[in-house]
């Protein structure tokens, strides 16, 4: 009788754990969310008329052939091309189907970009304290993935923000960050400058209700953004890159490095303004003799650097880049700079106070 007792105890027990499990949503390792992310997250690369780059930014896939981001990556393109973290293959934008320029969100149409899809989740259930991981392109180094935690949930206006500690760059604009199960509870989007993990995302939500709405596409050179004067943004503001300017571009060697994948360089970066200047961020754009945008190479230098004074910096490029734009013709006829066009855009920068 004891024995049956028991047995009975014992199927109670595993029948109430059976239960429980069911209703149980059990969190996925870090390393499985990054896994199954990165196969969902793209590159972007905004061109202008000439071809020549724009911006570098982020987006994930929401549907077959359509890929969300913020607007401000596209803002001001007339083209651009995508593609999958990890992968060469590169899909032309075709346009825009949805934007949403008060939170800064668009969806794209890549035609041909078929990927796994990241599931949305309902941005009103997160909670401060959550972790939370984010996955994009800081400065062009893809798939960067960062962990962190809901910090707060800001107000602005009738709006949201989610505040994170997960880091956001220049580049990271539009890649998705992702709740513990790896469903999108917010699209990244702004940093403050001056601040420690001030780093912000576009709740979902507002995400889900663009996605359903997408219509027609809007060829990238016909768009003509209607900016909402009471932005989600409107106190993260931008900053004019007047009086920062690029000069004296170098190679490091004096010799033919052929033998080394990746061939250095440096130049110089001159402080025009009456304020030291620091955490500058800028493209070197390298093209080959028939004009046409070789490579790029995002730079972040950390500074500071004082009023009316220059500094030298340094960077790297496939050697490749090198063979093509400054013939070698031996070590007695070494040439240190390109024959070809060597092009600066600085993204930002921040005063030094």
């Amino acid at each position: 009788m004891i024995y049956d007792r028991r047995i009975s105890h014992a199927l109670i027990c595993l029948t109430g754990i059976l239960i429980f499990q069911a209703g149980v949503v059990y969190a996925e390792s870090a390393q499985q969310i990054a896994k199954r992310a990165f196969r969902s997250t793209v590159l972007l690369v905004m061109e202008d008329s000439n071809g020549q780059p724009l911006s570098l930014g982020s987006g994930f896939i929401v549907h077959d052939e359509e890929v969300a981001s913020n607007l401000h990556v596209v803002e001001g393109a007339v083209r651009g091309y995508a593609k999958l973290v990890g992968q060469k293959t590169k899909y032309d934008i075709k346009g825009i189907t949805a934007v949403d320029s008060k939170r800064d969100l668009v969806i794209l149409k890549i035609p041909n970009m078929k990927s796994r899809v990241l599931s949305i989740s309902n941005s009103d259930n997160v909670e401060v304290g959550e972790p939370v991981y984010a996955v994009g392109n800081p400065q062009g180094l893809e798939g960067t993935f960062s962990q962190g935690i809901v910090s707060s949930i800001r107000e602005v206006g009738d709006d949201k923000l989610l505040q994170i500690t997960a880091p956001i760059s220049p580049g990271s604009s539009g890649g998705p960050v992702l709740n513990s199960e790896g469903k999108v509870i917010g699209v990244s989007v702004a940093t403050f400058k001056g601040g420690q993990n001030l780093n912000f995302a576009i709740p979902s939500n507002y995400l889900k209700a663009l996605v359903s709405s997408a219509g027609p596409v809007v060829p990238m050179d016909r768009f003509k953004s209607a900016a909402s004067k009471r932005s989600i943004l409107s106190d993260l503001g931008g900053k004019s890159t007047k009086g920062i300017s690029v000069e004296s571009f170098i190679w490091d060697s004096d010799y033919d490095n052929s033998y080394i994948r990746d061939q250095g360089f440096t130049f110089s970066i001159r402080n025009h303004l009456r304020s030291a200047v620091r955490n500058i961020i800028l493209l070197v754009i390298f093209h080959d003799r028939n004009n046409m945008p070789l490579d790029v190479v995002p730079i972040k230098y950390l500074g500071p650097i004082p009023a009316r004074l220059a500094r030298r910096v340094g960077g790297s490029v496939d050697y490749s880049v090198k063979k093509i734009t400054t013939p070698y013709k031996g070590i007695s006829n070494f040439r240190d700079k390109p024959d070809t066009k060597i092009e600066y855009r600085i993204l930002s920068f921040e005063i030094d106070n």
